[in-house]
Parts: C-alpha cells; sequence; structure tokens
C-alpha cells in the first residue's frame, strides 16, 4: 500500500474521517453530476456516494471507500475532517505571519498545553486537540487568536501527514505520533466561539446599515439569504453565492454578524452546491470586497 494509503486507514481507525485533495491543498472539483445536482432534498452532499466529491464532506471512516478514493487520485493530498466529525480542533501556526511569536504568547496564557503535533510542509505547527463536543461548535478562524493563527474545527479540515507540500516539496510529519492529543483549555475554546467584534462602519455606508438595530432579524435574513443559493437554478448558483455574499457583507457592516461566520456560513452553502471551494471563495470575497469589506 502507499504512505498515503496506510496513513489514511490508519487516521480512520482511529475514529477521524478522511478525505483527499488536490495538489495545491484544494478540495477536488465535484463530478459532472454533482457539479449540477444541487437542489435541496434532491443531492445532500454529506449522503452523496461520490467518493471524491464535495470537499470535506466526502471524508469517510470507510475502508473500501477510502481504498477507492486513494486509487482514483494517486496523487492526492490527505486531509483529515476537524470539528465534532473527527473529535478534533486543529490550531494552526504560520511562523510566516507571526504564528511563532502568537503561538509563546498563547502558551504563556495557558491556553495552549503541550499536545500531539504536526510539522507542516511549509514550516509551521498543526496542533491537535479534543474537540469538547457536539453541543460547542468550534468554528473556523483566521487571525482570530492572534497574527498568523488560524482554528479548524466545524467545517474544516487540515492537511494531514505523510502528504507533500506543493511548494517546499516537503512532507507533513508528525512530531510525536504516539503523544496524547490533549483537552482544549477552557478559555480556549471560549476564545474559539466568542463571536468576532462587530466590523467598524464602512465609510460611505448609509446610516440605516451603521447599527445593529437596523437588521431586527438578522438570523432570518442570514437564513434567507442562504436559502437563495440552495435554491438558486443550475447555472445562477455562482452568480447568486456573490449577491448573496454582499448581503451578508452588509450585515457584517452593521455589526450583526463577524466576518469570519459569514464567510464560513456562505462557503458552507457553495459547497453544499457543488461550487469548488476555490470557486466559492472567490465569489464570496468579491462580494465581500464590492461591498468595502475585506476578509
Amino acid at each position: 500500500m502507499s504512505a498515503v494509503l496506510t496513513a489514511a486507514l490508519a487516521y480512520a481507525a482511529t475514529g477521524w474521517p478522511v478525505f483527499l485533495l488536490g495538489r495545491s491543498k484544494r478540495p477536488l472539483a465535484n463530478c459532472a453530476n454533482c457539479s449540477t445536482n444541487g437542489e435541496p432534498g434532491t443531492h445532500d452532499p454529506q449522503a452523496c456516494k461520490c467518493v471524491t466529491c464535495h470537499g470535506f464532506y466526502a471524508a469517510t471512516r470507510d475502508r473500501r471507500s477510502i481504498k477507492r478514493m486513494v486509487a482514483i487520485v494517486p496523487s492526492g493530498m490527505l486531509a483529515i475532517r476537524t470539528g465534532a466529525a473527527s473529535g478534533l480542533v486543529v490550531v494552526d501556526v504560520d511562523p510566516g505571519k507571526g504564528g511563532s511569536e502568537t503561538l509563546l504568547t498563547l502558551v504563556k496564557r495557558g491556553l495552549c498545553p503541550p499536545t500531539r503535533f504536526v510539522r507542516t510542509g511549509s514550516g509551521g505547527l498543526h496542533l491537535y486537540y479534543q474537540h469538547p463536543g457536539a453541543h460547542s461548535k468550534i468554528p473556523n478562524s483566521a487571525g482570530k487568536l492572534g497574527p498568523g493563527i488560524d482554528v479548524r474545527g466545524d467545517g474544516g479540515y487540515v492537511v494531514a501527514p505523510p502528504s507533500v507540500h506543493p511548494r517546499t516539496r516537503q512532507t507533513y510529519d508528525w512530531a510525536d505520533e504516539r503523544a496524547a492529543i490533549e483537552e482544549m483549555a477552557p478559555a480556549l475554546a471560549a476564545l474559539c466561539i466568542t463571536p468576532d467584534p462587530p466590523a467598524a462602519p464602512t465609510a460611505g455606508r448609509p446610516s440605516s446599515l451603521r447599527s445593529a438595530g437596523a437588521i431586527s432579524y438578522p438570523d432570518r435574513l442570514l437564513a434567507a439569504l442562504l436559502n437563495k443559493v440552495r435554491t438558486a437554478p443550475p447555472g445562477r448558483r455562482r452568480v447568486t453565492l456573490y449577491g448573496c455574499a454582499r448581503g451578508v457583507a452588509r450585515m457584517v457592516a452593521a455589526g450583526v454578524i463577524g466576518p469570519i461566520d459569514g464567510q464560513a456560513a456562505l462557503l458552507e452553502v457553495g459547497l453544499a452546491v457543488g461550487q469548488t471551494e476555490r470557486s466559492a471563495l472567490a465569489a464570496i470575497t468579491g462580494g465581500f470586497a464590492d461591498e468595502g469589506v475585506i476578509l
């Protein structure tokens, strides 16, 4: 067996759902059928039988599916789905963005106790912690804990050993695969769960959108915007996602939703209707930028 298949089966036996990425660390493109079949009630990405479609929704612990997956994409990078699905939360440390200094601060504050970790192919670290449980949603975040620190939780994934980094050609390696995966420090979990602070009002934004009170029912508005994407007809899903991203960006500017939470909700629905992560993120980022909200 290949090293990737051996590792994938071992992770699955541990209880971690795995899937494959392309060489760019992005999810593989959906097959032709899944690219056009995203209407509500007709195609659940979590239940889809295609072993490589829908990004992290393809993650599985089934040995037969994993073997098929690796046979279809033998050169793919291995990934582990994070969040309650695997019982994992991963703190991603990027030294190039100041992550090493931030990590030292977090360690001194008792937020990042020693735990099992991976040395990434780009020279960073992935610190593996136990997810606190399905009762607590740990959202993905970028820079929320400080410069160079990302969190991968519910709705996320991390590249796993023995994948090879596409730029450096260095492998992802466990520092000590026998080390325990520790519980999240309660203070760290609290920081991850706490909503982002309201964004500063954008210059030129109408006053009606500057205050949180201008949107009486933000949950209903967000649900309506996401439903527009779910019900968009084939050929209109990406443009609908862009338009709804502008709507969510206005909610961010009004201070009723954090930018990371807004992006995550849009990305999840974009993947659910068959968009690739790259295409969905481009539409979301473009919609936010055109509303003056920079992610």
